[in-house]
């Protein structure tokens, strides 16, 4: 029970820590913070309280280490049926009243206060009466476990998560309505040490979620920090790299121009030519030193209000010339008003666009869509490129990272990508496997972008 103890509240601690103003991870960390001072009572009853009375200490603290005990007990039972509903509702995304959201919680505690008050207080073997809180701790779990399960996720890289989601979850929570509540209401008590194996299989479940697809937005959250900071270094780097080379570049140019004088002054045919080659290399200087600057430069965002299937559709648009003979497909529901930046947003899709027709060599198929869920407009790009590895989906997002070996790629195309989509509040997260092509999936979530759907303008254009 030790492990559980810590297993569960150091869960409970970083999906608390990792987003404290989410209501899902609020929720979820009550629930593995409830579960968890279930281990605690265990732990009190099967190890600390003997072994302090074995050791004579005294009355006092034997009482308050009981105490402590039948709190930690009954807070389990009572507490985690209690959460988890309250976790799934808010996992599902039931779109509820202002009002009902708010009375909700309140109106779901009446059992909970109705077993405190009339039914007998705490003891070792029955810590609540069992054949009185299953009927309604069962209803708690069954409906959560429904709500979890029936949560509509698109067939993308968020999927992958929401399953994570639902093997750390639902099995320790499932094997807890059977041992904690079902079984002991027929007579067979202190079956909770049973729970030990579930919960360790949930753990294991969670720790992997961290470090590949995710849990609750907790990777995300972490890969957040990391751009932050390297984003944040790369633009105070990167703004002193550039004023000093723009001020060389200008003092180029303004001493190439006299130097062109002189020469057209003198007839110097050969001079006049070694000074168009400076001036042509400190145009170009000037020219990437541009380049660069806009891609480092904190955004800010210039929202209008918008078609975002029509921003899509222009950025791709102006990329036919590049496409050669590969085959563009598009299918996506016009229809979609946001309130966006058009022209960031744009180049967003043109950087991911152009990845895609380059790493494709001129053979193969990009399909564009955007579809919908209940919270979000999600955009994918899917090439039939040559994928990548590992090593490479790791590094894809860090600035200055390119494979590209022409001069014009710095490696900033997706770090701006993220960039702008977090500027409008969404994600984007990427599929590839090698020889299997690669996703980019736009996540535009509805509230933040103000996402209003008008059916006059819907029209389905497929190309």
């Amino acid at each position: 029970m030790l492990f559980v103890f810590f297993a569960l509240w150091t869960v409970a601690s970083i999906v608390w820590l990792s987003d404290p103003g989410s209501a899902v991870n609020r929720r979820l960390g009550a629930l593995a913070f409830s579960g968890g001072a279930g281990a605690l009572a265990a732990l009190l009853d099967l190890s600390w309280v003997p072994y302090a009375i074995e050791q004579g200490a005294g009355q006092g603290i034997q009482r308050l280490l009981y105490r402590l005990q039948a709190f930690s007990s009954v807070f389990s039972y009572y507490f985690v049926p209690y959460y988890f509903l309250l976790f799934a509702i808010s996992y599902r995304g039931l779109a509820l009243k202002r009002v009902y959201a708010r009375t909700l919680p309140w109106l779901l505690l009446i059992p909970i206060v109705l077993c405190t008050l009339f039914t007998p207080g705490y003891n070792t073997y029955h810590p609540i009466t069992f054949n009185i809180v299953v009927w309604w701790a069962v209803p708690y779990i069954a409906a959560g476990a429904c709500l979890v399960l029936s949560k509509r996720v698109p067939p993308t890289a968020i999927a992958r998560t929401h399953w994570l989601v639902c093997f750390a979850v639902l099995p320790p929570v499932l094997f807890a309505m059977v041992l904690n509540y079902i079984m002991p209401s027929v007579g067979m008590l202190r079956m909770w040490v049973y729970n030990t194996w579930i919960v360790g299989l949930g753990t294991i479940v969670f720790v992997l979620g961290l470090f590949t697809y995710g849990f609750m937005g907790i990777r995300i959250l972490i890969d957040r920090k990391r751009y932050d900071s390297t984003l944040r270094a790369v633009t105070s780097g990167t703004a002193m790299l550039n004023h000093a080379i723009k001020n060389d570049a200008g003092k180029l140019r303004l001493f190439g121009e006299k130097m062109k004088r002189y020469a057209i002054q003198t007839s110097q045919e050969e001079l006049l030519a070694d000074v168009e080659a400076v001036l042509s290399a400190s145009r170009h200087m000037e020219e990437m030193v541009g380049r660069v600057h806009r891609r480092t430069e904190d955004l800010q965002l210039r929202p209008e209000r918008g078609d975002l299937a029509e921003v899509v559709e222009d950025a791709l648009r102006a990329l036919e010339p590049s496409l050669g003979a590969i085959q563009l497909h598009v299918s996506m529901a016009r229809g979609w008003i946001c309130t966006i930046d058009r022209a960031q947003t744009a180049e967003a899709v043109t950087n991911i666009a152009m990845n895609a027709i380059e790493a494709m060599n001129g053979q193969g198929v990009l399909t564009v869509t955007l579809t919908e869920t209940k919270r979000e407009l999600i955009l994918e790009l899917t090439d039939t490129g040559p994928g990548m590895d590992r090593k490479l989906r790791m590094s894809a997002f860090d600035p200055f990272y390119t494979t590209k070996r022409t001069g014009h790629n710095f490696g900033l195309g997706l770090p701006y990508t993220l960039h702008v989509m977090r500027k409008h509040k969404g994600t984007l997260q990427m599929r590839s496997k090698k020889g299997e092509g690669t996703s980019f999936y736009f996540s535009f979530p509805k509230k933040a972008l103000q996402a209003e759907y008008h059916p006059a303008r819907t029209e389905e254009r497929i190309q």
